[in-house]
């Protein structure tokens, strides 16, 4: 008894600490993000959403299954309402589905389901050997072959190796032979430990991408609004009311070597434009309104120079891909 004890308890020690340290560097992660990707109010309980869906987590076999758990319950348990609800929309037309990066969107949600469904697993098998409650941790982490193929399915995630890693030691030879066996138990409580770290960190990333799915998709509607050629007018007021005129060029989403030169931010919030410039330590702000149907622009802008005054753009050739 006393070696047993002897045994566990720095696996134990290390466990904790191994937590511990996952724990602060997701918060300094989110501590830091920008104003733009903060987090909402409250972070989702996420050991007591995986508690409370167990079962249905552990009986996952397909991309389907991990959907349709999503769609009716996991989604809105992880304030990710709007993603289920969208993903649960049948038949969407083709156009509207590449808008709203559902393929994107899908995928992301595959990948956080199995993030889940590994943290139960590693989470179970660390309680079950912690607790002395050996014949179920063989049973849980086996569970049936589609549900394990669906896992590897993902074979480049992080956690993926150290799954592996669990399950060679719960098929090890002295596995079998546990009651005389003591050293296999720490073994066992360290991967399903380090399992549950590397699951924790790609589910909440998971999450987090899908937190962040509504603004990716205003992001590339606005630029697919503002895309083309405009002629724009600058008018100084302090410069003597000076005046330039020139051509600005937006391209398509994704062609970020063709973005005009100095544009550092830009967001489109329905009629509503913003334009952040920043060149040679100097920083304009311009804000716009779109009209004519799109096809003009009006609006003012300040600089960091002290300059201030009216801009008007004027579509003159459509987005060119």
């Amino acid at each position: 008894m006393y070696n047993h004890i002897r045994l566990i308890r720095p696996a134990l020690s290390r466990i904790g600490l191994a937590l511990a340290i996952v724990a602060l560097s997701l918060f300094g992660t989110w501590s830091t993000a920008e104003a733009d990707e903060s987090l909402p109010s409250s972070i989702p309980d996420f050991p007591s959403i995986i508690r409370a869906h167990s079962d249905q987590l552990a009986k996952i076999e397909s991309d389907k299954g991990a959907s349709n758990l999503f769609v009716s319950t996991i989604g809105s348990a992880l304030q990710l309402s709007d993603a289920a609800r969208t993903l649960g929309t049948n038949s969407l037309p083709t156009k509207l589905a590449n808008e709203l990066l559902l393929p994107d969107l899908t995928a992301a949600v595959h990948r956080l389901m199995r993030g889940l469904a590994v943290w139960r697993l590693a989470s179970t098998v660390r309680q079950a050997v912690t607790d002395r409650q050996l014949p179920p941790v063989t049973e849980g982490l086996v569970g049936s072959p589609q549900a394990r193929a669906w896992l590897d399915q993902q074979g480049n995630t992080p956690w993926h190796d150290t799954l592996n890693q669990l399950s060679d030691a719960l098929a090890s030879p002295e596995w079998a032979k546990v009651d005389q066996n003591e050293p296999i138990l720490v073994i066992t409580l360290e991967r399903a430990a380090r399992l549950e770290v590397d699951a924790m960190q790609a589910s909440y990333q998971e999450w987090d991408r899908l937190r962040s799915w509504k603004d990716r998709v205003r992001d590339l509607r606005g630029q697919a609004r503002l895309c083309g050629t405009w002629q724009w007018i600058i008018h100084n007021h302090q410069h003597n009311h000076q005046e330039q005129k020139f051509s600005l060029l937006f391209p398509p989403s994704g062609q970020t070597q063709s973005t005009p030169p100095g544009l550092a931010e830009m967001i489109v919030l329905g009629e509503n434009v913003y334009l952040r410039w920043e060149a040679n330590g100097q920083i304009q702000e311009d804000s716009l309104q779109f009209s004519k149907e799109g096809q003009r622009l009006e609006g003012s802008f300040v600089n960091s120079q002290g300059g201030w005054g009216s801009i008007s753009g004027k579509r003159t050739a459509g987005c060119a891909p």
